[in-house]
Formats: structure tokens, C-alpha cells, sequence
């Protein structure tokens, strides 16, 4: 397989990194297409309103609306075709390990080096897993937080993206608003997040949400 006429998504909220990546990777990748996302929703937005079939994301996990792992959790539940690399600053083996075993084909770390870039993406199209060299997993204990994933993966894209914008505070009306249906609506959605998530209110769901966020940042 000749590794071009590629469609590739850089998910990432750092225009400079994101370009830089993009220009990077252009001479390795020819006729690739790049489509850029610099959140958690203008990633969805890509996936829901773009008619091409997608090879490759690339996936920041602390870029805005992500939450940790929720994120990739999302995207390999209801887009499993699509392989997903993560790129982040946490480099720990912890971080590693869990990305891996939440369904990452790949995990490169910021400082890696162009070759290394080049190798990595090109051993995920190939239908390999990359990871750094001399990177040995840890086991990935059970425990309440990969339970709540577990649960997290059972919402359908529009369920997820309403909890997203529980946990930036909006109100049932604003959110109507943003997807241009009733507070029925979403009332009827919340109730259905409440019952997969195995809590009873917002507040309940945001925090359940931010176990995600909160293991990642504290793991180094």
C-alpha cells in the first residue's frame, strides 16, 4: 500500500503545533489531506458533516472539551475503523499504557522527533500499534474510573456531546439552541445519560466525566 491520497485529522488546540505537524509530514505523506479540529466538538463536526472516509486522527487528549480520555474513549466506541494516535506532552508510561488500553493504535510523544513521526504514522496505516522505543506497558488495574468508561462508550455522539456541554455549565436552553431542538429534547437526552452513566443529576455526570480528565493529569 503506497501510503498517499490520504485524509488525516489533526486534533489539536494549538494552531502553531497543528501547522507545523501538517507541514512536517506533507513531504512524507504526498496528496494527503489534512483536516484540522482544535476541540472536542469541532472534532465531532468533522466527523458528522465531512463526506470523506477518514484513515487517520490524531488526537490531543488535553485539547478543550476532551476530558482526559473521554474523547478517544468516544471515538473508538462509535468510529472503530477509524485508528486513533494520540499526541501529548505526558509521556509517562501510566499515561501510555492507558491510552493504549483504552484502543490508541499509537502514542507519540511532543518531543518526538520527525522521523519518529513519520515511522509512527506510517506503522498505524500499515495496521501495527507504535509506540516509543523501549516502551513496556503496565497493566491497566479495574477500577471505578475504567468502569465509568465503560459507561461513557455506551453514549450515542449526540448524548456525548450534550455531556460535554453539561461540564462547560450550559443550560438545558442553551444547549436546545446550539442543536436547534426543544429543551424536551434534551431533557429526554439527559435523562438518558443519567441512566447510562449510573448517576442522578448534572452534577453527578460532569464529575463522573472529569474522573477521566482528573487521572490523567495526576498520573505522572
Amino acid at each position: 500500500m503506497k501510503l498517499e491520497n490520504l485524509n488525516i485529522i489533526i486534533a489539536d488546540d494549538h494552531p502553531l503545533f497543528r501547522n507545523a505537524l501538517r507541514q512536517a509530514l506533507s513531504s512524507a505523506f504526498e496528496k494527503t489531506e489534512w483536516v484540522e479540529a482544535d476541540s472536542a466538538e469541532a472534532l465531532q463536526k468533522v466527523l458528522d458533516t465531512q463526506d470523506a472516509q477518514f484513515d487517520l486522527i490524531l488526537l490531543d487528549l488535553q485539547m478543550p472539551g476532551s476530558h482526559g480520555y473521554s474523547t478517544l474513549i468516544h471515538l473508538r466506541t462509535h468510529y472503530p475503523d477509524i485508528p486513533v494516535v494520540v499526541i501529548s506532552a505526558h509521556e509517562d508510561i501510566n499515561t501510555i499504557s492507558r491510552a493504549v488500553h483504552y484502543g490508541s493504535s499509537g502514542f507519540i510523544p511532543k518531543s518526538a522527533s520527525m522521523e519518529s513521526l513519520t515511522d509512527a504514522l506510517s506503522a498505524v496505516l500499515y495496521g501495527d500499534i507504535w509506540l516509543p522505543a523501549g516502551t513496556e506497558l503496565v497493566p491497566v488495574s479495574d477500577n471505578p474510573t475504567d468502569k465509568m468508561a465503560s459507561r461513557l462508550s455506551d453514549l450515542t455522539p449526540q448524548q456525548y456531546r450534550v455531556l460535554q456541554m453539561f461540564a462547560e455549565g450550559l443550560l438545558n436552553k442553551q444547549i436546545a439552541y446550539d442543536f436547534g431542538v426543544s429543551e424536551a429534547t434534551i431533557k429526554a437526552h439527559a435523562t438518558a445519560i443519567f441512566r447510562k452513566l449510573g448517576v442522578r443529576n448534572r452534577t453527578q455526570a460532569v464529575i463522573a466525566l472529569q474522573q477521566l480528565e482528573m487521572e490523567k493529569v495526576d498520573l505522572s
